[in-house]
């Protein structure tokens, strides 16, 4: 072989090693890890390599419409943008070793809005418009990234932990089932007029727990169930020859067959219900039974909310707070969502609220005066995990300052006996004394109006703090008409004070997302910790609630759910859909790791904390946890220009 010949050769050799090289370094990252090897391939034959010293310009707003597409082999690309409000850049996000820009540039067929830089020396592979174009029509993986970004690869993670609970329980439980998948039989049906005694032969002839009462055109007008003939039964009285219209429960729930398993279990809880009809264009076409829900999901929700309605013990409710941890682990397990979770701790919380209350008021006699038991916070919320504080208070009305000072005298015994109560069911006493038990927190509606209107007019750091935490306000026992004015007299004073607005905006970007500029994330230690963390809930979840609420009120919108908020902000065209849906979804991912984190402790018998080391997370999590945070940093910065902090 000549020396030329030997040369090419050698030139094949290293040209082929490279593109394994790359392939395999591609095969590392998400979504090219999830292509197929053809599509890859001929994304690393079209891509060249090119090498950024630090503080070079890769693109630029000036460039015009984007030609290339970038994956950064090695190194930092930092996005410098003018600031909003003072002179100079500030960096708006990072993108490191597998990641790539600038998609919405590409498929937008614009210039990028920010300029990207090399934060240190930085190789690129760089695919040019033709090849990405090319690479967009024939991966049907890679044309979902480029589209949906960060959504796609929560998929990937969703899909992952439920691959993992089929591997352990099967293919059978899933909370998102349809319920028209579920109710497999036909209806048992009667209309009003026949007989008692009928429709309860008919009843056991099926073997059914239910009979729906239906009209001329097949709508659900009542329905009788085992619960109501034990009643009947129970009653001397009773005439079997009456119609079951007599004895039916009018008017009974109803949901659509394409809802889910968790929208009937949600359902059933809310409702004291063990049976939900299926509708569909006005007719009845299924029924779902508690006992369907139990086979699907081996997990028996409603029967536990029951069971914590009917305690005779507080010593009952405190072993049953041990089987919601239970529940809450085969939820995570099986892939349900933060927000289903969320959604089933509050219900069931709310449950053992209530029971405490009628416990406390059986022991102590009642006080004699109607009252409302409030929570504040994650309760008001409805976004509780299993670690949780108290913040309650108690809402009544009087007739002035003496009746009602004469009222919280009966009132606050009760109040200290509930907060004892729950701290015993696990309900950690507020450090804070946020609780009903505190005399300042026990006050009637014009009470309470006046501390609410005071923190609006003197927006002091402690009435800001005050706000933020009272604000998200709803009942839990007791009547909710008096809690309604209030949120409603809340929304017209924030929203008439646009200085009060300026200056929650002002605290509600004092906790910055903990993603900097020189690494991936800003950590810190806490006490004697020996590795930097950082805190999923304080620096992770509270720059989306503050945020939320901040626009919330500021529009008028009553939803005290931070996901609520957001789509009713997107629906009135305050948030941009796409940033809405960004937001939900960096929300939800933070809230499910810091729930899988809790799960880890509760396993370990460790205390709960709210604190992550990101090396302790997969290439994955680390990657969506940081463009979460980012999100996070967005939504700080619309706020920053919004309100010109």
């Amino acid at each position: 072989m000549s020396k030329m010949d030997a040369f090419t050769q050698a030139g094949k050799t290293a040209v082929l090693q490279n593109i394994q090289g790359t392939l395999q370094f591609l095969q590392r990252f998400p979504p090219f890890n999830q292509m197929e090897n053809a599509h890859l391939a001929f994304l690393v034959e079209q891509c060249q390599l090119r090498f950024y010293a630090a503080n070079d310009s890769i693109i630029k707003p000036s460039d015009g419409p984007v030609e290339h597409f970038y994956i950064v082999k090695q190194g930092r690309v930092v996005g410098e943008r003018q600031h909003v409000t003072r002179a100079g850049t500030e960096t708006t996000f990072e993108i490191t070793t597998g990641e790539c820009f600038p998609l919405a540039a590409l498929l937008g067929e614009r210039a990028t809005r920010t300029e990207h830089l090399a934060g240190e020396d930085t190789f690129c592979l760089q695919l040019n418009k033709a090849a990405f174009i090319r690479l967009f029509a024939l991966s049907e993986v890679f044309r979902d990234f480029a589209l949906r970004g960060v959504s796609s690869l929560l998929d990937q993670v969703n899909q992952q932990v439920q691959r993992r609970a089929v591997e352990t329980l099967g293919t059978q439980y899933s909370l998102n089932t349809r319920l028209g998948e579920l109710a497999m039989r036909h209806p048992v049906v009667c209309d009003q007029h026949t007989p008692l005694r009928e429709a309860v032969a008919l009843m056991h002839e099926q073997q059914v727990g239910s009979i729906v009462i239906v009209d001329a055109q097949r709508f659900p007008i009542g329905i009788f169930t085992l619960r109501d003939l034990r009643q009947v039964v129970a009653d001397a009285s009773a005439d079997f020859v009456q119609p079951i219209g007599a004895h039916m429960t009018v008017n009974p729930f109803y949901l659509s067959p394409q809802a889910s398993a968790f929208d009937a279990a949600i359902a059933m809880t809310e409702r004291h219900i063990a049976h939900v009809c299926l509708v569909e264009d006005k007719r009845l076409c299924g029924v779902v039974s508690e006992r369907d829900l139990f086979s699907l999901q081996r997990v028996d929700l409603v029967h536990l909310a029951r069971t914590i309605r009917h305690a005779t013990r507080i010593e009952h409710l405190v072993s049953l707070r041990g089987e919601i941890s239970q529940l809450v682990e085969r939820m995570l397990a099986h892939g349900a969502s933060s927000t289903q979770i969320t959604q089933i701790i509050t219900l069931l919380n709310d449950h053992t609220v209530c029971r405490v209350i009628e416990l406390a008021i059986q022991e102590k006699g009642d006080p004699g005066v109607p009252f409302s038991w409030l929570c504040f916070g994650s309760e008001g919320r409805r976004e509780q995990t299993l670690h949780t504080d108290q913040d309650n208070g108690i809402l009544f009305e009087a007739r002035d300052a003496a009746h009602a000072a004469e009222i919280r005298g009966r009132l606050l015994p009760l109040a200290q006996h509930i907060n004892q109560s729950l701290a015993q069911c696990g309900f950690t006493l507020c450090k804070g004394n946020i609780m009903a038990g505190n005399p300042e927190l026990c006050l009637s509606r014009a009470e309470w109006a006046r501390r609410f209107a005071a923190f609006i007019r003197e927006a002091t750091p402690e009435n800001l703090l005050a706000s933020s935490i009272y604000f998200d306000l709803r009942v839990v026992w007791g009547d909710d008409k008096a809690c309604e004015q209030l949120r409603q007299s809340i929304l017209e004073q924030v929203a008439d004070n646009r200085l009060f607005q300026r200056m929650m905006a002002d605290n509600a970007l004092r906790q910055r997302p903990p993603v900097g500029r020189f690494r991936e994330f800003v950590l810190t230690r806490q006490g004697s910790d020996k590795a930097a963390t950082l805190d999923l809930k304080v620096q992770g979840l509270t720059p989306f609630v503050d945020g939320a609420r901040l626009l919330a009120l500021a529009n008028g919108i009553s939803a005290n759910n931070t996901l609520e908020r957001l789509r009713e902000l997107v629906t009135r065209e305050v948030i941009d859909p796409l940033d809405g849906a960004a937001y939900e979804e960096a929300y939800h991912f933070i809230q499910q790791t810091r729930m899988q984190q809790h799960q880890l402790q509760s396993r370990q018998n460790l205390p709960y904390s709210n604190r992550v080391d990101p090396d302790s997370l997969n290439h994955l999590d680390r990657r969506i946890l940081r463009e979460s945070l980012r999100q996070a940093q967005r939504l700080q910065s619309s706020l920053s220009l919004r309100y010109q902090l």
